[in-house]
């Protein structure tokens, strides 16, 4: 043992996480659809997975975890819900507009069956929006689409340009969840009283994005943050630094 080194260490370990599983029949999407809750109380945040991730991705990949201390003294209230991206942008086995008209479907399942009940159980009527990579870009698109029902936004080395998985189709659908897209003509009074950090890594294969829609809300005179990290990549242990350090933003 080295001189000076403490010969009785105490360990503390966190609290167990409250974790509930919610498994439910959703009339959007005509199946199942499934969501980890993390916490008791706090502000209500949706956290989406990355791309083709289930709910249960941010609990495995430890991103619950770095925010534990927010969690266990009820600051923040997580709900992870389940994506479906196999069945949207991802899904080269449909049209185009048919993956579009997917990500709409799973656009309702968020407004009208996740937002209400996180609603109703934290007492808040805005709620904050965060995901890592594809997860980020639903982040944004939605809280962009729904400014009204978002107070603060977390892109974690998120997209913002859809274009690559539409394979050079167009319409409407695509056009107002494109957020490259549609958010210079977006006038929503509430985009001016929302929190938004961009968050990337110096080495990000999103920082060009991250960068061009900083651009965009500059422009726009929305304030915000583009927060690049150095020395980092596009991967989860940056994301684990990220999200504990924007909790912190979140005011009661």
């Amino acid at each position: 043992m080295p001189p000076g080194h403490p010969r009785n260490i105490l360990t503390i370990k966190p609290d167990p996480l409250t974790e509930n599983y919610y498994k439910w029949h959703s009339e959007h999407i005509g199946r199942d659809f499934e969501m980890l809750v993390f916490g008791d109380s706090g502000y209500p945040l949706i956290l989406f997975p990355t791309s083709m991730g289930r709910y249960y991705e941010s609990k495995d990949r430890g991103l619950i975890d770095a925010v534990a201390w927010y969690i266990n003294n009820g600051h923040v209230k997580i709900y992870c819900p389940d994506g479906i991206d196999t069945q949207s942008w991802y899904n080269k086995q449909i049209s185009p507009a048919e993956r579009a008209l997917n990500h709409m479907c799973y656009d309702a399942v968020i407004l009208n069956e996740v937002i209400p009940r996180a609603i109703a159980e934290t007492g808040h009527q805005r709620i904050a929006m965060a995901g890592c990579s594809f997860g980020g870009y639903h982040a944004a698109n939605f809280a962009f689409r729904h400014p009204e029902l978002v107070s603060y936004l977390f892109s974690m080395s998120g997209l913002f340009d859809i274009s690559s998985r539409i394979d050079g189709y167009y319409d409407d659908n695509v056009y107002y969840n494109n957020p490259m897209d549609f958010m210079p003509e977006n006038k929503h009074p509430d985009l001016w009283r929302m929190g938004i950090v961009l968050g990337a890594a110096e080495r990000d294969v999103t920082l060009s994005q991250n960068e061009q829609f900083s651009g965009i809300l500059s422009n726009k005179q929305i304030q915000h943050w583009l927060d690049i990290r150095p020395n980092t990549l596009h991967d989860w242990p940056v994301w684990r630094e990220m999200l504990p350090h924007y909790l912190s933003f979140l005011k009661p």
